[in-house]
């Protein structure tokens, strides 16, 4: 799973378009920054990568300000999207990965139908499940971490984490259902996004040279 790929793909998306200094702006304001590898570097780069793929579609629009090149405005394409969902649809799924993949795909759920998004967590919930089982057929979690020594701490920390995340996963749904958060369909959806040159409180610094024209 690329964390940075879907971030991305989902700030050019809801932009419909947008400029790397725009999506880097976007990513900090959610606070990717400091959860997961979308530092500038790697959101320029995964912006031309996906240019690249056809992904995403680069318009020059205009002359850089300081005499460089044309600033480069990114479109999200058909196959981009298709990426984009796929994407997001495992983030939600996978339970067996880094923390940051859940909280990007928790940053874009709303951009799939309410519907789906609770059966993608009650998948995630099966998943949880079904890896437990495996574990405490040599693991018994009643009879502590002692029965394998210091190294029982180790399948301690994962089972408690395992039920933590099922728990966590079980009251999201919950409230879910219960009506929280606009869904794709269900009308005007939360601003996520920042607006051309509106400020940023939680901006991680200012641009570098020339990166307003990326």
């Amino acid at each position: 799973m690329s964390v940075i790929r879907l971030l991305v793909l989902g700030a050019v998306r809801q932009h419909g378009r947008a400029h790397g200094y725009q999506v880097r702006n976007d990513l900090e304001y959610w606070g990717a920054h400091e959860w997961s590898n979308a530092k500038p570097g790697s959101i320029y780069h995964a912006l031309k990568q996906m240019a690249k793929q056809g992904l995403l579609h680069a318009h020059e629009i205009a002359p850089s300000t300081a005499g460089g090149p044309p600033r480069t405005e990114y479109e999200i394409t058909g196959r981009g999207t298709e990426e984009y969902f796929t994407l997001l649809r495992e983030s939600l799924t996978a339970y067996d990965q880094k923390p940051d993949v859940l909280s990007a795909g928790l940053g874009l759920m709303v951009d799939l139908g309410r519907e789906e998004v609770l059966g993608l967590l009650e998948e995630r919930i099966r998943a949880i499940q079904k890896w437990r089982r495996s574990v405490t057929e040599y693991y018994t979690p009643e009879d502590g971490p002692g029965q394998l020594g210091h190294i029982g701490e180790i399948m301690n920390l994962w089972v408690h984490s395992a039920d933590h995340g099922a728990e966590w996963t079980r009251a999201l749904i919950e409230r879910i259902r219960s009506g929280a958060y606009t869904f794709a369909g269900e009308g005007e959806p939360f601003v996520g996004i920042l607006s051309e040159g509106e400020e940023n409180p939680y901006g991680a610094g200012e641009p570098g040279p020339g990166e307003h024209d990326r």
